[in-house]
């Protein structure tokens, strides 16, 4: 197992996240997250990676510990209500995780993202990855709206744009 992993993040290329999330759908994410955070005042943060780092690899690291290390890197840990929502897919793997911030993960609880997440890669396992990927950020932005309504003050504390790593 861990070789064959080794080899298929060596293997594929970079660009192959390119196939599975083409412009086109990368502006519609982009677009929906926007929209979403119109209507509360938590923040979210789409990461599609395809390769891990070598060094992730050789050392094991699950695809939770490479979402909480990217939840800390891009500093959605760090927003004012607490309410930043990391949704972490990682393709090589074929792995979904959602790392909330402790304001939104207090109010609706670890198998809610779960549940999300196991969503989210049943619908990549037919291939539907913008159905998948819209399908959760409807279900974020539903928990979102009813636990942190709209402020005057919402600020957009994080971009809304895809980070392809």
């Amino acid at each position: 197992m861990y070789l064959r992993r080794l080899f298929r993040h060596l293997l594929l290329p970079h660009w192959w996240v390119l196939r599975v999330f083409p412009p086109r759908l990368l502006s519609t994410i982009e677009q929906a997250v926007k929209s979403s955070e119109s209507g509360h005042s938590g923040e979210l943060r789409v990461v599609v990676e395809a390769n891990l780092p070598l060094a992730a690899v050789w050392h094991a690291q699950s695809v939770r510990a490479r979402a909480v290390e990217l939840f800390a890197q891009t500093r959605v840990w760090d927003t004012e209500h607490n309410s930043g929502v990391l949704i972490y897919l990682q393709l090589i793997d074929r792995r979904v995780e959602i790392i909330a911030d402790r304001g939104i993960n207090a109010k609706v609880g670890q198998p809610f993202w779960e549940r999300v997440c196991r969503d989210m890669e049943a619908a990549f396992r037919t291939g539907d990855f913008e159905g998948g990927t819209l399908l959760a950020l409807r279900t974020i932005t539903e928990a979102l709206a009813e636990h942190f309504a709209t402020s005057a003050e919402n600020s957009n504390e994080l971009p809304d744009a895809p980070l392809l790593l």
